[in-house]
């Protein structure tokens, strides 16, 4: 085998969105927002399921309305349930990587649903975020993301409520994880 052969090729599109990504966490929000709109009618509905599960998790995080957030969060999730049937017969090498993000997966619908006032669909996905959790390797990753469930479940439940979706004195949401 010649050398550098057993590495994986990489993936330009992770690594376009990666670049993207770098984009946005510099601070250029509506920038990263377009690009990433374009990167997503290149690879298009039925492009790679990891591929969509990613960009999505990233678009979501470019949005102002929470429904949008919402319904970007909701694709990430149906990509990532896509590389769980491919699994299954298979197809994808991506596959335990989008276990892994199940728990954060849920964690952020279930912040979507509380910042839109629907708390029992908000809890639904709390509860699942936790149970997928179970299944995270020890780190600091799976620990970032139990103690975002932690304090999501917190707040939802807390005696603060009566302050709005966001709690008292507008918290807001727990930071998203990424692996």
């Amino acid at each position: 085998m010649a050398k550098g052969q057993e590495q994986a090729a990489p993936d330009a599109v992770l690594t376009r969105i990666g670049q993207v990504a770098m984009l946005h966490h510099a601070g250029d929000r509506e920038e990263a927002r377009h690009r990433y709109l374009a990167l997503w009618a290149e690879i298009g509905e039925r492009g790679d399921p990891l591929h969509r599960c990613t960009l999505a998790r990233y678009l979501a995080d470019t949005q102002d309305d929470p429904a949008e957030e919402l319904a970007w969060d909701l694709r990430a999730l149906s990509a990532a349930e896509e590389l769980t049937e491919d699994r299954l017969a298979d197809r994808h090498e991506g596959t335990p990587a989008a276990r892994a993000l199940y728990p954060s997966l849920h964690l952020d619908l279930a912040a979507d649903y509380d910042r839109l006032g629907h708390r029992e669909a908000a809890r639904l996905h709390l509860r699942r975020a936790r149970a997928a959790a179970e299944s995270l390797a020890p780190g600091r990753y799976g620990a970032g993301v139990r103690a975002s469930i932690d304090r999501l479940e917190l707040r939802l439940d807390g005696p603060d409520r009566r302050d709005g979706p966001e709690g008292p004195e507008g918290r807001g949401r727990p930071p998203r994880q990424r692996p």
